[in-house]
């Protein structure tokens, strides 16, 4: 089963392609109150849809993502590609 939402053509404005990742990874990013929370998510395996990572954003460098939070979703990405295959 897909899920249409968290496929780009019907995914919310505030969703774009996290190419600094790989393929098929997305980053949503929603507000409420007065923060901003991110959620990094791949939607193009065959078993579904991975949430790769969720966080409160704290800006340490301005907008971008923090070099250590790419990297965890790196990892987490060959894990989920790992488990997809299995």
């Amino acid at each position: 089963m897909k899920c249409r939402a968290a496929e780009p053509q019907g995914a919310p404005r505030s969703t774009k392609l996290l190419k600094a990742v790989g393929s098929g990874v997305y980053e949503l990013l929603d507000g409420f109150d007065t923060d901003t929370y991110r959620c990094v998510y791949v939607a193009k395996l065959k078993k579904g849809v991975y949430v790769l990572h969720a966080v409160k954003k704290k800006s340490k460098s301005g907008i971008a993502t923090p070099r250590e939070e790419i990297e965890k979703v790196r990892e987490r990405y060959r894990q989920a590609i790992k488990l997809d295959k299995e």
